[in-house]
């Protein structure tokens, strides 16, 4: 079993999963190297001032230098692997726990990771991937941010040297997505009477996998860590604590919350500016969901296949039983996230609708006409990818890109 003397490499470490790992990892005595984007925003002051943590700042990929009089921003493909920080963070480790996303390109950096791994002789690779439901069933379309990570396993599982030494992740559908504000796809938004309505393309009565990824992937993956790779090898692990379908969590979230809660199952509404690639995999989404609009038996399964979506929750209760369910979250949690995200209406006498500018539904529409040379632009400007996800309101939480890892 490894030891609390053991360092554990971990990226994308302001990110939800990463995060709640390196917290419990680092409180019980493992060294941690973790890389973060920058130190902007307070997940990131946070780990950095961890004990046993040590933070190698820097992004996972490095833009091409400029050249000739007039070079415009490079488009995310112009990116490269930045191989020196990730040949760092590996120097003396020996787990390490890998949660890749799009910045840069993921599928590069993914294998990029697993080579600097076996370079350095990793003991226990922990990978948080996701199904391609193509390669499941060629009718479902293929979602481009969780493909890219199956992709990236694919790469793994290739590997002779790191095959038999990796486990991988696939995580539920976060409660902590949930939010007020004008975000796709878990916008909770607040009506006239003070109540809430969600708008997802999901059948109301399918259930899902939900995961408070905050508070328990860290004490899940610490005990796949404690239990060591021969127990783990080469598995799948599905971590979802809850089955529920859209009716059910609105009814549990408005017990949580203490306000009615209401489901409408419909299309995808962006009226925020988002990050490039995450549009896509929204019109993916839609599209597959769409699939059980008229017989609920033809949704595809989150993670893939029944049988895997079957091993939960029981399969997660076994690595860790005190889970925050979403009625937990909805009551204790977050009222606190949307105040962090500056909004008021759980403050007694609040005017009901949060006063969010209205600038935020016309962010939306200029990037829909918004051409790809323009968006590249707007992606590569310093400090413009906050700005992109806080679209011009003043949302401290929502402006780190942990939100969607």
């Amino acid at each position: 079993m490894p030891t609390p003397k053991a360092t554990i490499a971990v990226v994308n470490s302001s990110g939800r999963q990463a995060a709640s790992f390196i917290r419990v990892a680092s409180a019980v005595g493992y060294h941690v190297r973790a890389q973060l984007r920058n130190l902007d925003g307070i997940v990131a002051t946070e780990i950095s001032s961890l004990e046993n943590v040590t933070v190698l700042v820097g992004d996972l990929y490095t833009r091409p230098k400029p050249t000739g009089r007039a070079s415009p921003a490079s488009a995310p493909a112009d990116t490269q692997v930045n191989h020196e920080l990730i040949k760092e963070l590996f120097h003396g480790a020996q787990i390490a726990f890998i949660n890749t996303t799009f910045w840069g390109d993921e599928i590069a950096i993914g294998k990029a990771l697993a080579d600097a791994a076996v370079a350095a002789n990793v003991q226990h690779y922990i990978y948080s991937s996701m199904p391609n439901h193509s390669l499941h069933d060629p009718s479902w379309p293929s979602l481009p941010l969780w493909s890219a990570k199956y992709e990236v396993e694919t790469y793994i599982r290739s590997l002779p040297a790191l095959a038999t030494r990796s486990t991988f992740l696939y995580t539920g559908i976060y409660n902590n997505n949930f939010t007020s504000l004008l975000y796709p796809l878990f916008c909770m938004e607040l009506q006239p009477d003070g109540s809430f309505l969600w708008q997802a393309p999901f059948h109301p009565d399918v259930k899902l996998p939900w995961l408070d990824a905050e508070h328990d992937v860290g004490p899940a993956v610490l005990q796949l860590v404690k239990d060591g790779i021969k127990k783990w090898a080469g598995q799948r692990i599905a971590l979802a604590y809850e089955m529920l379908s859209p009716k059910e969590a609105c009814e549990v979230f408005s017990r949580g919350v203490g306000r009615p809660v209401t489901y409408r199952r419909g299309g995808i509404e962006v009226r925020v500016k988002i990050p490039n690639g995450y549009r896509e995999q929204l019109l993916a989404l839609e599209e597959m969901y769409e699939l059980g609009a008229t017989d609920p038996a033809k949704q595809p399964p989150y993670f893939g296949t029944v049988s895997f979506e079957a091993s939960c929750p029981e399969e997660a209760l076994a690595l860790w039983e005190g889970y925050r369910g979403l009625e937990e979250y909805a009551r204790e949690v977050f009222p606190l996230e949307e105040a962090a995200n500056g909004l008021t209406w759980m403050t007694p006498g609040a005017e009901e609708i949060d006063d969010t500018p209205d600038e935020t539904e016309d962010a939306g529409e200029e990037e829909d006409e918004a051409d790809d040379e323009n968006e590249h632009e707007h992606e590569e400007d310093e400090g413009s990818e906050d700005d992109a996800l806080a679209a011009g309101v003043e949302t401290p939480a929502r402006r780190e890109e942990g939100w969607l890892a």
